[in-house]
């Protein structure tokens, strides 16, 4: 659906936004209300009450256009007003992961030059205190958690910070709306931060004509509408969300619940009953994991009912893009549905129309599973670099296990990797479906490539070519139009007999093995490839004991190498008994490995598994 109101830069659309629903009464956002213990609405009026108090307040504390306005906190009301008083006065958000530890926060503030941070609970707020002094242009910390102590003069509490900006901005409404109006497509909406496996993180320049475009083009692929409701679980300050589960959202006049926490988020599903969710395949797969070891634990009974219920809705499915269903297969779809995929759309809440998966490669095993239950899971591509979105599976045509078609306004090519040619390349608004190529760098170009990274040039030129190709990183190939995302070219292991193999393809084959909740790959130098094994926290339940155990999982490597291509066979694997996760360093803050991290941390178990080669 298109949005409901024209736009060119975020200002403007909120705007627009905030004048088709004045008196409406509409819920905009939902959120859980600790004291009240239940959820709370605000709707468009009360939400521009407050976007108007905070950007009150941020002009009375000295911001003006172009200045950098930091925000530490969950997905929350409070992130949203925020963002939208920054944009309102022209500003640039700045926004932080919450698992940054003081230090990675600090260089972020620093760096950025930002002159208000607005931080959430009370840990968020000793990191702000532990860096203000380190970060010579920050002047105001505001908090929205209760002070329960004296703090320094600069902080402030966010109640305080309404209040007061209500009062400044019936004072200087006029300013602030010029400087509304005087916002232009191409200057900076956004600094976001990218994680990075390694050294200090980039701030990514993108303006609002970026986030802007993306959105218009992402919307005409994904059918969200106004009677739509998404739980927000990801994290905001990652441009996935910020263009996806936000302005997209919002621009089509759907509602938005904050989900309380992301441990709560199976709880929230059943109780607030989105119609949308957008998520990373880590949700998807361990849904599919937590139903594949039911199944692996039941009767032959129960097998059989599943795997006729899930080759039914498949057939259903293929039938559906091709032109419709006979009466015969609706019904044993509707079976199927009573039989078995009726509890897990309970567990969805009931509601759920389809889902939006990225940020990582979604197993098309997990994908085809969702597709035969009814749940369609729309696979995006892209990166913060690219606002987010480059390609997009189409909703009544979704090929699993690829990325789908390269959206409107944007065109994506194929470099070789040898010669720096573009061996092939689709405008988003063509759909070459003859189209197949060789593997190679994708690259980008359109309205939605970052203006460059903050105060570095030489990072902005290694990134944008001459020829304006914006270059992502990653190695894929063209399957009939279709993008098919191969791994990371820096991802890549070289053998100790030359040899270049991706680890990615490897692990996401292991994804949907219920005793495995995660897998690392390991090889680079050496003669043959291991791996790393996070098992699932029941898999000795599942297994049956520790031989067992063992047993299993030896079967698992053997017949994934006896289907491998020599160099990808898995010769050992070792146990590990800590999950990979942000808290531990070993995953970035979008999920994923920190490898050389992991073979650091693990080196002992590396050297064991190849200690007999000699």
């Amino acid at each position: 659906m298109p949005p409901v109101v024209p736009f060119s830069t975020v200002p403007e659309l909120f705007d627009g936004l905030f004048g088709r629903y004045a008196g409406s009464g509409r819920t905009v956002l939902s959120y859980w209300d600790r004291q009240a213990k239940g959820w709370a609405d605000i709707d468009w009026d009360e939400l521009q009450q407050m976007v108007r108090a905070m950007a009150g307040y941020l002009y009375d504390a000295g911001v003006r256009p172009g200045d950098r306005v930091a925000i530490l906190s969950e997905n929350r009301p409070e992130w949203a007003i925020t963002d939208l008083a920054t944009q309102f006065m022209g500003a640039i958000n700045v926004s932080l992961y919450t698992s940054l530890p003081a230090s990675q926060a600090g260089y972020i503030v620093k760096d950025s030059g930002a002159k208000v941070f607005v931080v959430s609970t009370g840990i968020q707020l000793k990191k702000a205190q532990a860096i203000f002094d380190d970060c010579p242009e920050l002047e105001t910390v505001v908090t929205m958690s209760a002070m329960k102590k004296a703090h320094p003069d600069y902080v402030v509490a966010w109640a305080d910070a309404l209040e007061k900006g209500a009062e400044a901005f019936q004072k200087h409404q006029d300013e602030i709306a010029g400087f509304t109006a005087n916002t232009r497509p191409e200057d900076v909406s956004a600094l976001i931060y990218t994680s990075g496996t390694t050294g200090n993180p980039k701030g990514v320049r993108l303006s609002h004509d970026n986030f802007c475009s993306n959105v218009k083009a992402a919307l005409d692929r994904v059918p969200f509408d106004e009677s739509d409701h998404h739980l927000s679980f990801l994290p905001l300050c990652h441009s996935f969300e910020r263009t996806g589960g936000y302005l997209a959202v919002l621009a089509c006049g759907a509602r938005i619940t904050y989900a309380q926490s992301i441990d709560t988020v199976n709880r929230d599903l059943m109780s607030v009953s989105p119609t949308v969710m957008i998520s990373v395949p880590r949700l998807f797969e361990r849904v599919f994991n937590v139903i594949a070891k039911s199944v692996e634990e039941g009767s032959s009974v129960k097998k059989t009912v599943f795997n006729w219920s899930v080759a039914s809705g498949k057939k259903y499915a293929k039938a559906q893009a091709n032109g419709g269903a006979n009466p015969y297969l609706r019904w044993k779809k509707g079976l199927a549905d009573r039989l078995v995929f009726s509890k897990l759309h309970e567990k969805l809440g009931g509601n759920l129309r389809f889902a939006v998966s990225g940020g990582a490669a979604l197993p098309a095993a997990v994908g085809e599973f969702f597709q035969a239950a009814g749940v369609n899971i729309i696979e995006g591509y892209g990166l913060t670099e690219t606002s987010p979105v480059l390609t997009i599976n189409p909703y009544h045509a979704p090929r699993y296990g690829t990325v789908g078609h390269v959206v409107g306004g944007v065109t994506v090519g194929i470099m070789d990797l040898q010669s720096g040619e573009i061996k092939a390349q689709i405008a988003g608004e063509d759909y070459p479906t003859s189209l197949d190529s060789d593997a190679g760098e994708i690259v980008a170009k359109g309205p939605n490539i970052m203006l460059g990274y903050w105060q570095n040039e030489q990072a902005t030129k290694e990134a944008i070519d001459d020829h304006g190709w914006y270059h992502t990183g990653d190695v894929g190939r063209f399957e009939a139009g279709y993008l098919r995302i191969t791994d990371r070219i820096k991802h890549m292991i070289v053998s100790k007999g030359g040899k270049n193999i991706y680890p990615g393809p490897i692990e996401e084959l292991f994804k949907t093995e219920p005793l495995i909740d995660q897998m690392m790959v390991v090889g680079e130098g050496r003669e043959f490839l291991t791996a790393l094994v996070v098992p699932n926290e029941d898999a000795l339940k599942i297994a049956g004991g520790e031989a067992q155990l063992e047993l299993a999982l030896k079967n698992i490597f053997r017949t994934y190498s006896k289907g491998a291509a020599a160099p990808e066979k898995i010769r050992d694997y070792r146990l590990v008994d800590e999950a990979f996760s942000v808290d531990n360093g070993l995953m970035t803050p979008t999920l994923k490995l920190r490898r050389k991290m992991i073979e650091g941390r693990y080196a002992d178990l590396i050297d064991e598994m190849y200690a007999a080669v000699v």
